[in-house]
């Protein structure tokens, strides 16, 4: 159709003069006019090209308007289409046989242009309306198959998300493991109370935040994990509560704090007793009254978030204010270390060599028994997260085979001179500089993982459990050494 053209529309009359009297008044506003002497004609001609508006004589030979009309609304592809009727009689039993035999308005013989042009563009415009509603639905209706199917895969993802990291990945048969897994069935139905989970580093501490999360009412919601070592002192305010645009210099917009998007759901606070003290009031008044203000903003918001905290050190050694200890430790899951429940290694070396097999699209290696021996008489100071790491090196050397004691990568024994005489001599080559130490120390890890893993920094990343701009950086470092 050319641009300018206002409608199509369907002109069906058995008069010559009245179709014509029609068709120059619509072609004077730019429409298409399409006509048709007889209602027979008037079908056979909408299924060749549709109108978006019918003028339909009422008395004509064949077929009447009444039936023609009634036709075009048992069809689908013309049901939608307004009927005018024109007709030369104006009585009310006539005009209600109009109307229920599907007609949308009616246009009295003779007539003025005026009132066509006025009736014609009403129903053109209630024409373009419906169409606009019927696309708007359509519209929506894909938007609403399009949330149902997110919402589908959100709920497939955190499925597998609970499966991956609920009790059922909290590997071990030892009763302390079994007295953990009981409080943390317990806390899946107290969904609003605090918990404070204490053990060494790598004991698996964000794995049981997570299963507490993931198996309670708040599994729909967020989980939103913060290192509170990496919180900067300056930004704690604005990261935990959020800020409004123009709160301070630099705010140039609204932004969210760890609260708003843990609505819902479960903050998980790691390493706790680094929280800046500045913010540690703060944080105890939005646990007291369910309630924060961001930065700059005018009044508080409601939080319905449950705080799960969690620290490697001794809480009688750490910075944290007592009555935030007390409100944090309504509930405490103490993690016991890998040594004190040696039972379990054999199950949680299995368990990480089926899992991570999977990753590596690798077909799970076996575990000799010397190898078993091996890691039973290790004293693993980083825990559960060491283990893996030990397999994941031991999976990637041994390219498929059963694993063997020359695949595993670990400190020395646990009792004996030997360990004691190793120790020393590292620690005797480590800078007397509390910070260059720790450097070296990093260094010298991520030498090793790189060579484990044949240069691969990704791989190394994984080994050490970190990212791969901190194992760049450290080799950056010892390049520079070099």
């Amino acid at each position: 159709m050319d641009e300018r053209i206002v409608a199509r529309i369907l002109v069906v009359d058995d008069s010559p003069e009245i179709i014509d009297l029609v068709r120059l008044t619509l072609e004077d506003i730019g429409c298409e006019v399409m006509v048709a002497t007889s209602g027979e004609r008037a079908l056979e001609t909408v299924q060749r090209q549709l109108p978006e508006l019918i003028l339909l004589d009422v008395v004509m030979p064949g077929i009447d308007g009444f039936e023609t009309c009634r036709r075009l609304k048992q069809d689908e592809r013309t049901q939608a289409i307004s009927v005018i009727f024109l007709t030369g009689l104006n009585d009310v039993e006539h005009l209600a046989a109009g109307f229920a035999a599907g007609g949308a308005d009616y246009i009295t013989k003779p007539f003025r242009k005026e009132e066509v042009l006025l009736r014609v563009e009403m129903h053109l415009e209630r024409a373009r309306l419906a169409r606009a509603l019927v696309e708007q639905n359509a519209a929506l209706q894909q938007e609403i198959a399009q949330r149902q199917q997110l919402s589908r895969r959100v709920s497939q993802l955190s499925e597998q998300e609970d499966q991956r990291w609920g009790l059922a990945d909290f590997v071990g048969e030892s009763r302390s493991v079994q007295n953990i897994l009981e409080e943390i069935s317990l806390l899946a139905e107290a969904h609003h109370t605090s918990v404070l989970i204490t053990g060494e580093s790598g004991t698996g501490k964000e794995l049981i935040a997570r299963a507490i999360h993931f198996g309670s009412a708040r599994r729909e919601g967020p989980l939103v994990p913060v290192n509170c070592s990496a919180v900067p002192r300056d930004l704690a305010d604005a990261l935990f509560f959020g800020h409004v645009k123009g709160a301070f210099t630099g705010a140039d917009d609204d932004r969210e704090g760890y609260f708003a998007l843990a609505e819902g759901g479960t903050l998980f606070l790691d390493e706790i007793g680094d929280m800046p003290q500045e913010l540690q009031p703060k944080l105890l008044r939005a646990l007291e009254d369910n309630r924060y203000r961001p930065l700059g903003a005018p009044v508080e918001r409601v939080a319905d978030v449950r705080v799960v905290a969690a620290t490697s050190g001794d809480m009688s050694a750490v910075a944290l204010r007592r009555d935030l200890y007390f409100r944090l430790a309504q509930y405490v899951v103490a993690l016991p270390p890998l040594r004190e429940r040696r039972d379990d290694i054999p199950l949680l070396a299995r368990h990480f060599l089926r899992i991570l097999s999977l990753d590596m699209n690798r077909e799970p290696c076996e575990l000799s028994e010397e190898a078993l021996a091996g890691l039973m008489a290790y004293d693993f100071p980083g825990n559960v997260r060491e283990l893996k790491n030990v397999m994941e090196r031991a999976l990637i050397k041994a390219r498929g085979e059963a694993i063997g004691p020359e695949h595993l990568v670990l400190g020395q024994p646990v009792a004996g001179a030997s360990a004691e005489s190793a120790e020393s001599a590292v620690f005797s080559d480590l800078p007397l500089n509390l910070e260059r130490a720790l450097e070296w120390a990093e260094e010298e890890v991520v030498r090793r993982a790189l060579a484990e893993s044949d240069d691969n920094v990704s791989a190394a990343a994984r080994l050490l459990g970190t990212n791969r701009p901190r194992v760049y950086r450290a080799m950056e470092r010892l390049r520079r050494r070099r």
